[in-house]
């Protein structure tokens, strides 16, 4: 059947009651002369960071030592260019949704800072490259189903998730508004693994297998420290001001010392809770205090119930094995 042409003199009246809501709902648009930094220019430029710290892997071939100098060279250059931008939009966003504008400030000097930010980052490239070579390694030692090193940069969601967060912590470190989380959210996306940017890591981390692994904004955690599938590190309780508004900035998520593991599913929560040097966490467990140093925490071992199912003509009830 064709379609009637006549429905479609409804369409300007529709599109007025859109447009109505653009004032009604103004929360949830965006309108204006400051353009919000570009979710693909930043995706972009999360990549030419892992073609630099992972080179030969990932979209170029054939690199060596001999043209390996140019490839870096042509990334950073098209870095600081989109770095740039992009921050200078982030600060600018970030200036007016906080009435915190200067009058005085033009984009010139959103620009600047942007420029200066973004430089900055670059210089952190090197010590990226060492900090997160010893994740590979932590990776490699940790799961003995891993053939070499290679397959975990290419195979390995845990380690592309604690690569972008490693990237968007160094911002978040810097003062770079909204960039971090754009970068952080990607990979949740990617991965399954969410990684607020603002927590602190230590070296030498892996997350196994990774799906629904969960690290809040404040958490701290140290070296050789490893987490498999389904682990919350959350907080227990979000604290309100006298008119209800959620108070910021304080620490709500848990720290955990150096070589602690934790096992599936495993949740900890709380700012105050500290999960002591070398100690385990079992599966299933649910955490809100602090452990000493070397404390295996354990769920009381579950009992089975197995239903075992015979022929009619030789059990005609089922029959129950605790």
């Amino acid at each position: 059947m064709a379609s009637d042409l006549r429905r479609k003199e409804e369409l300007p009246q529709l599109t007025q009651r859109i447009v109505e809501t653009y004032v009604e709902v103004g929360t949830i648009n965006h309108l204006g002369h400051r353009p919000l930094p570009r979710y693909d220019v930043v995706i972009s430029a999360l990549e030419d960071l892992k073609d630099i710290i992972y080179p030969g892997y990932r979209r170029r071939e054939g690199l060596h030592l001999g043209n390996v100098t140019y490839h870096v060279g042509d990334l950073i250059d098209g870095l600081h260019d989109k770095l740039t931008t992009q921050i200078a939009r982030a600060l600018q966003h970030e200036a007016r949704v906080t009435d915190n504008i200067d009058p005085n400030d033009s984009q010139a000097d959103y620009e600047a800072k942007g420029q200066a930010m973004a430089i900055d980052f670059l210089e952190k490239i090197p010590d990226l490259r060492r900090l997160l070579a010893t994740d590979v390694h932590a990776a490699y030692d940790g799961d003995p189903a891993c053939k070499s090193q290679d397959e975990v940069i290419f195979c390995y969601p845990g380690h592309d998730a604690i690569t972008t967060h490693r990237i968007a912590h160094e911002l978040y470190k810097m003062g770079v508004p909204f960039i971090p989380r754009m970068m952080s959210e990607y990979a949740h996306r990617q991965t399954g693994i969410d990684i607020h940017p603002g927590a602190t890591i230590g070296p030498h981390f892996f997350i196994d297998h990774g799906t629904g692994v969960v690290i809040g904004e404040t958490c701290h955690i140290g070296a050789h420290v490893k987490l498999y599938q389904g682990v919350t590190l959350g907080a227990l309780s979000f604290a309100t001001d006298n008119d209800g508004n959620l108070v910021r900035g304080h620490k709500r998520h848990p720290t955990l010392e150096d070589h602690v593991v934790i096992y599936a599913n495993a949740t900890v929560l709380g700012g105050k809770t500290v999960v002591g040097h070398h100690s385990v966490i079992g599966s299933s467990v649910w955490l809100t205090h602090s452990v000493q140093p070397r404390t295996t925490v354990l769920m009381e071992k579950p009992k089975l119930r197995i239903r075992e199912e015979l022929p009619d003509e030789l059990a005609p009830e089922l029959n129950y094995h605790i």
